[in-house]
């Protein structure tokens, strides 16, 4: 950990959808063991003071307004943390049929902390990371410039977005399955029987 701290980061925390091992370990990072607050870190239930939001879980239809709006909330310069596996990429719930998939689903995810579940130390150097990339946001903003262009934003693709239904929309007109594909609704052929035709 090269990386000064240039002030104390303060953390919201939001677990999405999940077994919870992820939240048992981000909280254990803040006790004496592990102690997190050697960094300066402060967790803090409003979104509006934190300078962090870390996301344990995965998105799902429930949740994702939920999720941006605490980002929404949050103040620029602002980072977002993926804590564990589900909610870098929707995790062993990815295929579930109300999971969305990871928190880059929703919001722009600056730096993803794998792990099923993830360890506490992983944890610290997650937010450690993100301090790093709020400092570059900062400055970034500090030039007139946009903070958007830093981090996991500037390659974010917009995620998706619900149907009046609440389930996310059907695929556009472009994406629609080539000649020869299996119609919806069919099981897909194993791999093996397409190389043989």
């Amino acid at each position: 950990m090269d990386h000064k701290m240039s002030r104390s980061p303060w953390v919201i925390h939001y677990d999405g959808s999940s077994c919870n091992g992820c939240d048992i370990e981000v909280l254990a990072s803040l006790t004496p063991l592990f102690d997190a607050e050697r960094f300066g870190v402060v967790n803090t239930g409003n979104p509006k003071h934190a300078d962090i939001f870390l996301v344990t879980g995965s998105v799902n239809a429930q949740n994702l307004p939920v999720v941006r709006q605490i980002y929404n909330q949050m103040l620029e310069p602002k980072c977002v943390v993926a804590c564990g596996i589900c909610a870098c990429s929707g995790g062993v719930f990815r295929d579930a049929y109300n999971v969305i998939g990871g928190v880059d689903r929703a919001i722009p995810v600056d730096v993803y902390a794998p792990g099923c579940a993830i360890r506490p130390e992983t944890v610290i150097d997650a937010i450690v990371e993100a301090c790093g990339i709020l400092d570059q946001k900062e400055a970034v903003m500090r030039a007139g410039g946009d903070p958007l262009t830093v981090g996991g934003a500037a390659t974010w693709d917009g995620g998706v977005e619900l149907g009046e239904d609440g389930f996310v929309a059907a695929a556009e007109a472009g994406d629609a399955p080539a000649a020869g594909d299996a119609p919806a609704g069919t099981p897909a052929a194993p791999a093996a029987a397409k190389e043989a035709e």
